[in-house]
């Protein structure tokens, strides 16, 4: 009898173990090292006031402290999506946050105007990145020129998702601060809560179903992170951020009473039932779009099932493909993720059919850590001990090349490839991404 009650009470505490293993996700000093990595990334990447970054970029004269997409010499300008997607770690003051808001909102185009490289820059769109030392806001990739801004190769329109972060950086603000009357407040003459409204409608978009789209004539970049890459037709990526925008404006509506809080739940209930129809692959897999670059998209998939648009059968197909890809070896490396599973790369010469990048290298086929949360919420769904392992390899990663150790270490780096390829160290959505969607998961 107590021999049956000790083989009973092991496999009791096993089976909490195993139970314990699943829930944690990640261990409490995993998750305690990428909280300290990404505070520490964060402070690299801020710029105080009057502090200089270098001669060619001079001082912060913006009036407070800005915060750039990472350290060292790495992008020396205000970009907005880079900070909007880090900002749920919960790690920027208040005060921080008024600033960059309220730089962005006065930054955003008020008068529609044409680039001398024949460019369109649209009533209420907002800047790609703002200049530290004069503000003046750059609305296209590829340049820190105002003058020169605008050349067709990265899009004849601005890219489309800061737009739709714009909106999450006043939401956050306003959610965690209570502050809602700043929604009110008049930026040049515009209401805050106007501009964002304004911005939201910026990005060309289908009347009946409010996806987000371009054309070969007229093209904005979907998503910043791969701003080097040609995508044209319907476009899955900026249509999910403009999803949750739109339930974060309709909220924010409500906070200040207003009548059109209804009309922005309904673009978004519109866009969660158009979504999987338009977008879906036969494996489960959302495309990128409907035209150029018409493939199987490994961010965009992951993000659906993140932000709740993908549900039922679709949600599980979603997450299945992705579970075996990372088994596979054709998603990940070292904990990070492709934008394009290596099975599914347009040609032998490039993973994106339209690319301004080599393959494996940056956008086209270089490994990337941001979207590893996203993958890993994805992928837990429905195989939690994978999710667990591509985890553990990229916190592995980290703490192998952690920048901190000096020398020739980098972690996070922006991205990498399997030789010995690298982009920029010391990124911050790198870390920042990740440790929102890990804490999600844990909760």
């Amino acid at each position: 009898m107590k021999h049956l009650q000790s083989l009973l009470m092991i496999q009791l505490i096993a089976i909490s173990v195993g139970f314990a293993q699943t829930s944690s996700f990640l261990t409490a000093a995993d998750l305690a090292f990428l909280e300290g990595m990404t505070k520490d990334v964060l402070e690299a990447s801020r710029i105080y006031p009057d502090q200089f970054i270098s001669k060619e970029f001079g001082a912060n004269k913006t009036g407070a402290t800005l915060i750039r997409p990472g350290g060292r010499n790495a992008y020396p300008s205000f970009w907005i999506r880079d900070y909007a997607m880090s900002l749920e770690t919960g790690l920027i003051p208040k005060k921080e946050q008024l600033h960059m808001l309220m730089l962005t909102a006065s930054t955003q185009c008020d008068q529609a105007w044409v680039t001398k490289r024949g460019s369109l820059v649209p009533f209420g769109a907002i800047a790609d990145h703002v200049r530290i030392d004069d503000s003046k806001p750059i609305y296209f990739p590829g340049t820190y020129s105002y003058e020169g801004q605008g050349t067709p190769e990265f899009g004849t329109l601005p890219p489309y998702c800061d737009q739709f972060y714009f909106v999450h950086m006043a939401y956050y603000y306003v959610k965690h601060t209570g502050d809602y009357k700043i929604l009110l407040k008049e930026v040049n003459g515009f209401r805050l809560i106007d501009r964002l409204k304004t911005s939201f409608h910026v990005p060309p978009s289908d009347v009946t179903n409010h996806i987000v789209y371009a054309t070969d004539a007229m093209r904005g970049v979907d998503f910043g992170f791969r701003d080097a890459q040609a995508i044209t037709g319907n476009l899955s990526f900026p249509s999910i951020l403009k999803y949750r925008a739109a339930t974060e404006l309709s909220e924010m509506l409500q906070l200040i009473k207003s009548g059109e809080s209804k009309k922005y739940q309904q673009i978004a209930s519109k866009i969660k039932e158009t979504l999987p129809g338009l977008f879906l692959d036969e494996r489960g897999m959302l495309l990128a779009s409907t035209g150029k670059s018409k493939q199987a998209d490994v961010w965009a998939t992951a993000l659906a099932v993140y932000m709740g648009l993908l549900e039922g059968e679709n949600l599980n197909k979603a997450s299945s493909v992705l579970a075996n890809a990372c088994k596979s070896g054709t998603l990940s490396y070292r904990g990070n993720i492709r934008h394009i599973l290596t099975t599914d790369d347009y040609n032998e010469k490039t993973a994106w059919e339209v690319s301004l990048s080599a393959k494996n290298t940056y956008q086209n086929g270089a490994y990337w850590g941001t979207p590893t949360g996203w993958v890993c919420f994805a992928i837990n769904k429905v195989d939690p001990q994978s999710a667990m392992t591509l985890a553990n390899e990229y916190i592995e990663d980290l703490k192998t090349n952690d920048y901190r150790k000096g020398g020739n270490f980098g972690a996070p780096y922006e991205c990498f490839n399997k030789e010995t390829y690298t982009q920029n160290p010391i990124y911050l959505t790198t870390v920042a991404c990740p440790l929102v969607a890990f804490r999600k998961m844990i909760k």
